[in-house]
Formats: C-alpha cells, structure tokens, sequence
C-alpha cells in the first residue's frame, strides 16, 4: 500500500476519494502532507473522506504523527495521519 501524499495544492475531493479508496479496500490508509497548506488539505480531505465512510457504516480514527522524510537528500518534517476503521 502507497502512502497518499498531499500538496498545497491537491483537490480535496480527490484525495478524500482516495482516502476513502484505500480504507475500504486495505482497512488502512496512511496520508502525508509537508507544510502547512498541504497539511490543511490532508485534514480537509480527512473530513471529506470520514463523511463518504460514514455512509457506509464504516467509522475511522485518525493517529497523526511527526515522520522524517528524505526529499533529494535533506531530511523534512512531515506530518503522517494513519487513518483506520474504528
């Protein structure tokens, strides 16, 4: 399973789907998002997708957490919200 990554600049709405998606398909999915408009996304979606679940009767949790990511060899702090049925 691929971690579903978010920039500043990514739709909302298709990363919901995508949260969504995997959740329903693995039962666990993992977002990332570096900065502070991509994390903003992530957690927009982050509702988004909890809402689309919702209508399945499946309910999640989301546990984020600081990870270190090597972008072209420099070492950035993400943000990782794993999210899992509850």
């Amino acid at each position: 399973m691929d971690i579903i990554k978010v920039k500043a600049n990514s739709r909302t709405a298709a990363v919901a789907g995508a949260i969504a998606g995997v959740i329903r398909e693995h039962k666990h999915a993992e977002v990332q998002a570096i900065g502070a408009g991509a994390v903003n996304q992530a957690v927009k979606a982050l509702v988004l997708a909890k809402g689309y679940l919702a209508e399945d009767g499946i309910p999640v949790i989301c546990i984020p957490e600081f990870v270190d990511v090597d972008i072209d060899g420099k070492v950035r702090t993400a943000i990782k919200l794993t999210v899992e049925p509850r």
